[in-house]
């Protein structure tokens, strides 16, 4: 797109061939490996570049597709999230530059973007970490500074409380917990920070592999709060950072 703007106005092209151009130009808008297509036009339309979800692949793929999605932005990293010890391990070995996080099984290629406002992920107890470790992994890579609150889940509600100068001063919170999933509204009882809760399939038996935390979270009496499924921290991570950056004016 900015090369077609340059051509303009530079006068090697005309208005109405870069109209012509530009009208198809969404349609082109993604790099065929064979095994997938990239979404090349996802960073333009929404700010955010496409993320490869890692599970599913194999670790030719992910890496591929990681090396496909560096090439394509300087201004953000390739991610990819889901990774198996595999994955981990061919990317150490392909791509020396690979920055990875082993308990968000998330890896980044590429510079980190510089920072616009700030997400504080909070998460209920040590069991919620590799879901907690995701959303804030993405969180940073998509351009929002990240502050972290462990282990503050309401069987020693103090821990959380102690905390509260951070949750009240973040753009944004991600607030991550299992087994009966309280927390969120707990926390969205105290601050008006906008709020999104994670619920994790950490607990018992009858969690129901987290549909017992992602109900009490839907159910939750505090008000402002929004939900994403179960254990999707990627999700709230891309959320989080978005109302950062925008309320940061980036």
């Amino acid at each position: 797109m900015r090369a077609l703007l340059d051509a303009v106005a530079t006068g090697q092209l005309s208005t109405h061939e870069a109209e012509d151009q530009l009208r198809a130009l969404p349609l082109q808008g993604f790099t065929d490996l064979g095994y997938a297509r990239l979404d090349t036009h996802r960073a333009v339309r929404t700010g955010d570049p496409e993320v490869v979800y890692a599970a599913g692949k194999t670790p030719d793929q992910v890496v591929g597709l990681l090396r496909a999605l560096a090439g394509q932005s300087a201004a953000r990293p390739a991610v990819a999230t889901r990774l198996s010890t595999a994955m981990v391990e061919q990317l150490r070995d392909q791509l020396p530059d690979v920055e990875i996080d082993e308990v968000a099984r998330c890896a980044l290629l590429g510079a980190l973007p510089q920072t616009a406002g700030t997400v504080a992920v909070v998460s209920a107890g040590t069991s919620d970490e590799p879901v907690a470790a995701e959303a804030a992994f993405v969180a940073r890579a998509f351009g929002a500074e990240v502050e972290r609150v462990r282990d503050a889940g309401v069987a020693g509600i103090h821990r959380l409380l102690a905390d509260f100068p951070l949750l009240d001063r973040a753009d944004c919170l991600i607030v991550v917990a299992g087994m009966e999933g309280a927390l969120p509204s707990v926390v969205g009882g105290l601050v008006g920070t906008p709020l999104v809760a994670v619920p994790t399939s950490v607990g018992y038996g009858t969690s129901f592999g987290g549909l017992a935390a992602l109900l009490a979270m839907l159910n939750s009496c505090a008000p402002g709060v929004t939900v994403v499924n179960i254990d999707n921290g990627f999700g709230a991570g891309v959320f989080a950072a978005r109302v950062a950056r925008r309320i940061a004016g980036k």
